[in-house]
């Protein structure tokens, strides 16, 4: 096998996991991704797809795995584990609860398909790696897990929620929209049914919540249009 041939196979192995990561890619995304042209994009779909890979074409859309197509388990490389663990050290100061937990649980099955050597190195490097931040590793709210199931699955959410400004709570009914953390807080930004806008909710002072069976229509606006939005009324 020459070089080329090398380069391809580890671009199709490389595709194929972009694939089973994101659900749906665009031939320009793929060709952006990896420096490639749009023709060179479909001669390597075509190249899986004879080797057996169900890759399904959405017309006008993109490209997607059949639902249920799993590959065999990625071998992260040391650098890349090295990066997952420098990640758990920073998630292991963040003061959500949940998401704490919920990142612990996955970093263990990812640590569990490395090779025995680059396992070895890693656990070294999770015992030499400290953040500096929440040194007390308080915890200040533990909604963050059930807001992103809201958001991703258009739930309404009833919020108790304080403000300090004002030192009133107020019942809420919201509309995730999108996430966002400032250094250690997490915000959910949603549109709220109480005021008819958008508001910006810091998760420590959300009391109660309820996400709801009842659902909402997802949202127009973008968020890169939201952030634009906010910085033109500021």
């Amino acid at each position: 096998m020459n070089g080329n041939d090398t380069k391809r196979l580890s671009r199709l192995t490389a595709i194929l996991t972009q694939l089973q990561t994101k659900r749906l890619l665009t031939a320009n995304e793929l060709a952006e991704r990896f420096s490639i042209s749009k023709r060179t994009v479909y001669r390597d779909i075509k190249a899986l797809e004879q080797a057996g890979v169900p890759v399904l074409t959405e017309e006008g859309k993109g490209y997607t795995l059949m639902e249920g197509y799993r590959i065999p388990p990625i071998m992260f490389s040391e650098t890349e584990a090295n990066a997952l663990i420098t990640a758990e050290q920073l998630v292991l100061k963040n003061k959500d609860e949940s998401f704490v937990k919920d990142y612990i649980s996955a970093i263990n099955k990812i640590k569990s398909v490395l090779r025995s050597n680059t396992k070895s190195k890693a656990n070294l490097l999770s015992e030499r790696t400290r953040s500096g931040q929440n040194w007390e590793g308080n915890r200040t709210s533990n909604s963050l897990s059930l807001l992103q199931l809201a958001l991703t699955n258009f739930n309404l959410v009833d919020i108790t929620y304080y403000s300090p400004d004002n030192d009133q709570t107020t019942e809420r009914t919201v509309e995730p929209f999108a996430i966002y953390t400032t250094q250690e807080n997490w915000l959910l930004i949603a549109l709220c049914r109480l005021r008819k806008d958008y508001r910006a909710f810091r998760l420590d002072r959300i009391q109660s919540l309820n996400v709801k069976n009842e659902t909402f229509e997802p949202h127009k606006l973008t968020f890169q249009e939201y952030i634009e939005m906010v910085n033109k009324n500021c």
